[in-house]
């Protein structure tokens, strides 16, 4: 019984390495999306209406942004001790562990789904739709959503071929939703870490009871 002290201790450190954690990767979900409207860093497309509906929905900046940036506060807070959290009850940290990790867990997964989503669809761009068998005209849209035949993410002699504006179309949406997929996998990873350090930190106070 001797080892609860320094276990629950350990515990409260490894809280605020989480929370430091994941309020680093939401400021960088909520920039990655943040860029994704600003294709080639031009405010032009946004005032046109011209972004993709992935990047408009705007899941990193409050999914995979605040809310997660909310609860690694609050995981901080707890790791910290700090304010209300100083001289809180077992009852108190458990909600409150139990109520950080669902949001964050919420606002990475949203996120992560809403990237996959993105890549799968692929860029909004402006397109030729006679390469569609249809009549000679340019366009706004999706055109790797009806690829079925290729997969445009494999095959990269799509990616100058078919969008023609804005210019590294493929490359901007791919490389900022590739990061926002993986940064959003990390969040939910240090979700994971955080649930199971709190249960820990639970059950050390109750040994030291």
């Amino acid at each position: 019984m001797l080892s609860s002290p320094c276990m629950l201790a350990s515990s409260r450190t490894c809280s605020r390495i989480l929370g430091l954690s994941l309020g680093t990767a939401a400021l960088f979900a909520a920039g990655a999306n943040m860029a994704l409207l600003f294709p080639n860093w031009d405010v032009t497309y946004l005032l046109r209406g011209l972004i993709g509906k992935h990047a408009m929905l705007g899941t990193g900046l409050w999914g995979g942004g605040l809310m997660v940036l909310t609860a690694a506060i609050l995981i901080s807070l707890m790791g910290w001790r700090y304010g209300c959290f100083s001289k809180s009850g077992l009852c108190r940290s458990v909600l409150t562990a139990l109520l950080s990790s669902g949001l964050a867990l919420l606002g990475a997964l949203i996120c992560f789904v809403t990237s996959g989503a993105a890549l799968k669809d692929g860029p909004f761009c402006m397109f030729d739709t006679s390469s569609f068998n249809q009549t000679q005209a340019w366009k706004y849209g999706y055109p790797f959503k009806d690829l079925h035949s290729r997969n445009y993410l494999y095959d990269r002699l799509l990616w100058n071929s078919i969008c023609l504006e804005p210019s590294t179309a493929v490359v901007w949406h791919v490389s900022l939703f590739s990061a926002l997929l993986c940064i959003s996998l990390l969040q939910l990873l240090l979700v994971v870490a955080h649930v199971i350090n709190s249960l820990l930190g639970l059950f050390c106070s109750l040994c030291e009871k």
